[in-house]
């Protein structure tokens, strides 16, 4: 029989809202110790505990952050744009293994990491690291490391790295250095910037042309039923998460369309 509610228990949503934290940050705290275990079955926190926690929320941001952790993948690619060389996954996990770097959580059974112990970590340990998964490849990057460290889709990159001429070895390698310097090109930087904004409200905006066409056939099923053209009405699951998709997609495009270029 499941467990009874009652309005002085505090659901996982409640108990974060009540604290003033998000859902990753009060899970984060609770794992970590910061904040107590549920009391109540079914994960719930007594009232009495949840005014105990008052006060907590300030300590677990303090420690996690306002950023959700992210994984290996995306680790990398942020190290790679800071520092400007090609770190891969593999790189992370040696970091963690030397103990430069801690796995804050989990995710799906995957590693996760904190932005600002990424963004603390000594550029001389994650140097050393690539090189040494590197050896005498280290002053060069094939193309795809080269977009990573850029944050460059990889068409853009070899777009460019032809409009620019840049010479390759005789493995199709780029010196690190001419890569570094298109980063330090800010005149280019920012064209690509913009040529990246465009494709991404491009992309949002066939998105909304897809929701907004999923409603207005609903809507024409709606009116066949009311004008006796169909025999059964159509499905308001659709509607609703076809509503739901469009105002996301909306919020998402007015966000692209008043960020900075």
């Amino acid at each position: 029989m499941p467990a009874q509610i009652t309005r002085g228990q505090f659901g996982g949503h409640r108990f974060a809202v009540h604290l003033g934290l998000t859902r990753w940050q009060m899970r984060l705290g609770v794992e970590h110790g910061i904040l107590p275990e549920p009391d109540f079955d079914g994960d719930r926190w007594s009232a009495d505990l949840a005014e105990e926690c008052r006060g907590l929320g300030e300590q677990v941001i303090a420690r996690f952050g306002d950023d959700p952790p992210i994984g290996s993948a995306r680790a990398a690619a942020r190290l790679a744009a800071r520092l400007g060389l090609d770190v891969e996954r593999r790189d992370i996990e040696v970091l963690v293994a030397q103990g430069d770097l801690t796995v804050i959580s989990n995710f799906r059974g995957y590693p996760v990491y904190l932005l600002h112990d990424l963004d603390r970590l000594d550029p001389t340990a994650v140097r050393s690291v690539v090189s040494a998964r590197k050896g005498p490849l280290t002053d060069t990057v094939d193309a795809g490391g080269a977009a990573v460290i850029l944050a460059w889709p990889r068409k853009t990159f070899d777009r460019i790295a032809a409009e620019r001429h840049l010479t390759t070895d005789q493995l199709g390698r780029y010196a690190l250095a001419d890569v570094r310097a298109l980063g330090a090109d800010e005149i280019l930087v920012r064209r690509v910037a913009d040529e990246k904004r465009e494709t991404a409200m491009k992309r949002t905006r066939r998105s909304e042309t897809r929701m907004e066409d999923v409603v207005r056939g609903w809507m024409l099923r709606c009116t066949a039923y009311l004008d006796r053209d169909a025999d059964q009405p159509p499905d308001i699951g659709s509607l609703s998460r076809a509503m739901r998709g469009l105002t996301s997609v909306r919020a998402e495009l007015t966000r692209q369309e008043r960020t900075p270029s």
